[in-house]
């Protein structure tokens, strides 16, 4: 009985809270005075047109900006009237039959404090800062610099921290709160992953429908200095290079490549990952997006003596989107398939994601998920969570 009232209180978790603003951040709407759905459909996910935005530097490019800068006299000097800002705040009932058994009051998860936008002609600036994730100060994760349309071509310069994987699929624009699993994916002390690093992307579309991508990269995450001050530990680079083409209207494929070496001390990881990516949008109302990696690493545990031999990793997951009225939708479905195996034992995962969401305004969400684990840490278990996520 006890467990049978533990369930439906768990599927009571629908009355959960989260309030969240998402990477294109309500400013832009208010700067711009057009709705969330110009972009998203539904927000956090953007459009093609929403894409277009956000590599052009946060600016329609076929709509005058709106002037929004401090008259002091000097041409030279650009200074915004108001720096644009927004707060995301999230927090949720979750229950887990497996490592709790009990419901969990995650409340506040997440406060990020967001602030994205144009600095002057061809520059723009996007960062967030974590003041609390998970009950603790985490700092930044995104912020960069951004060079738009470099020599007048559609070519663009980032510089700061970013997720490698952003030119693949945005972690932080998914509507499942369930994560692309093999993207955080790494075998042993290796800090090389597809998440967050720092180093430079460039990006150039060219007027086949082909968009190429590279990375020059730290290959040791976001975290803090060593003891000389420096990010990196060591005196190496990691590459990433991906090609994208647009096969037709409704379809494109990606392929990519990374290749890094790792000596934190004194000894050498080396290690490729190579991987193929689609997204096809079918009759309007379906977006299938595919993802799979393979990777290799030769001593991911930088052992000195006697070292393991080579650990294999691979898996993708798959992502399938239903907006019933197109743009328009206000209920959406969307499920999720995540698979990762590795010689290391750790790593391997594999689970299937079921989640709802209702538009109650363009800028308000109602959420509900529940995803079942076959295999991880703490074995098979199942998850539900649900939330109300609002924009501001």
């Amino acid at each position: 009985m006890a467990r049978h009232l533990k369930l439906a209180l768990a599927v009571g978790a629908l009355l959960c809270l989260t309030v969240s603003s998402a990477r294109a951040i309500p400013a832009f709407a208010r700067k711009y005075n057009q709705s969330c759905k110009t972009c998203h459909a539904p927000f956090p996910k953007l459009k093609p047109y929403g894409d277009d935005f956000a590599s052009a530097g946060f600016l329609i490019k076929d709509k005058e900006t709106p002037r929004a800068e401090i008259a002091t006299g000097d041409s030279l000097l650009t200074l915004l009237r108001e720096l644009p800002v927004a707060l995301r705040l999230e927090g949720f009932f979750a229950y887990n039959n497996s490592n709790s058994r009990k419901l969990d009051f995650t409340s506040p998860y997440i406060i990020k404090f967001l602030s994205g936008g144009e600095i002057t002609k061809h520059l723009s600036y996007y960062f967030y800062f974590f003041l609390s994730e998970r009950g603790e100060i985490a700092g930044l994760e995104d912020a960069f610099i951004m060079f738009s349309d470099l020599f007048k071509t559609d070519l663009d310069l980032f510089i700061g921290q970013f997720q490698v994987s952003d030119p693949l699929f945005k972690r932080e624009l998914r509507l499942p709160f369930e994560d692309y699993m093999i993207y955080k994916a790494a075998p042993g002390a290796s800090r090389a992953d597809l998440t967050y690093d720092r180093g430079i992307m460039v990006t150039c579309g060219l007027p086949t429908g082909t968009d190429l991508t590279f990375e020059v990269l730290n290959g040791t995450g976001i975290r803090g200095v060593n003891v000389f001050r420096n990010f990196d530990d060591d005196k190496y680079k990691n590459f990433f290079l991906r090609v994208s083409h647009e096969v037709a209207p409704e379809a494109r494929l990606g392929l990519f490549g990374y290749l890094g070496r790792e000596r934190p001390e004194n000894t050498l990881n080396k290690m490729w990952m190579l991987g193929a990516d689609a997204t096809f949008l079918l009759t309007g109302k379906f977006e299938l997006n595919l993802q799979y990696v393979e990777r290799r690493d030769t001593n991911p545990s930088f052992a000195v003596i006697n070292p393991l031999e080579k650990v294999m990793t691979r898996g993708g997951f798959a992502e399938l989107v239903y907006l019933p009225r197109g743009d328009d939708s206000r209920l959406y479905t969307a499920g999720l398939f995540n698979w990762v195996d590795s010689d290391q034992r750790d790593l391997r995962y594999t689970s299937a994601t079921l989640h709802a969401g209702y538009l109650l305004r363009r800028n308000v969400r109602l959420t509900a998920e529940a995803t079942y684990v076959f295999r991880g840490d703490f074995g098979r278990h199942l998850r539900f969570g649900s939330g109300l996520i609002l924009g501001f």
